[in-house]
C-alpha cells in the first residue's frame, strides 16, 4: 500500500513547495501489484532516501529531484535507453491509468486510484487500447453464440417467414 498525502511542485528557479493534495480525492492510499513489490523495495533500497518518510525519487546529491540538479538529463537518459524519447515523466500516469482501466476497474475505482474528484479529470487519463478493444469484441462474440445457442441454424428472417406460413 502507498499512502499519498502531499504533493510537492517545484517553482521556476528550483523553490519546492509542499502543499496537500488539489483535491480530498488525492488524499488515498492505494494498494500496488504484489508482482512489483521486489523491484519496487530494490529501488528503495539502492535508490530513495532513507527513512519512513524518505522520498522515493531522489537527486544526484541526495536531495529531491529537482530539474536543475540534473534529473531531467538522468530521466531524458532513461527514456532514451528504453526507446521511448517522446516520453514525458506525467504520461507514466496515463499509462498507469489506462492499464489499471483494462483490468475492468470502474470509473469510480480508477478515480480513487488516480486521487481525481471528478469524472472529467479521471477520464483524461484514461486511453482506449488496441488489445482491450479486441477483448471487448471477443465478449461481445461469447454472448452473441450464448444467447444464439440451441436456436435454429436459419437466420431470422427464415424463422420469421416460416411462423407466418404456420400462422
Amino acid at each position: 500500500m502507498v499512502r499519498i498525502v502531499g504533493s510537492v511542485a517545484e517553482l521556476d528557479g528550483g523553490k519546492l513547495v509542499g502543499d496537500t493534495p488539489k483535491s480530498r480525492a488525492g488524499r488515498r492510499t492505494v494498494a500496488l501489484p504484489a508482482a512489483v513489490i521486489p523491484d519496487l523495495q530494490a529501488h528503495l533500497d539502492t535508490y530513495a532516501e532513507e527513512g519512513e518518510n524518505g522520498r522515493v525519487f531522489i537527486g544526484p546529491k541526495g536531495g529531491p529531484p529537482l530539474r536543475r540538479s540534473g534529473f531531467r538529463r538522468i530521466w531524458n537518459n532513461v527514456r532514451t535507453d528504453v526507446g521511448l524519447p517522446d516520453l514525458h515523466f506525467h504520461d507514466l500516469r496515463h499509462v498507469g491509468n489506462t492499464l489499471a482501466a483494462t483490468t475492468g476497474a470502474s470509473l469510480k475505482e480508477l478515480m480513487a486510484r488516480m486521487g481525481h474528484a471528478s469524472t472529467r479529470a479521471a477520464l483524461i487519463y484514461q486511453h482506449a487500447s488496441h488489445d482491450r478493444d479486441k477483448m471487448i469484441a471477443e465478449a461481445l462474440g461469447d454472448a452473441f453464440k450464448a444467447a444464439h445457442k440451441g436456436t435454429e441454424k436459419r437466420s431470422g428472417t427464415q424463422r420469421a417467414r416460416k411462423r407466418k406460413k404456420a400462422g
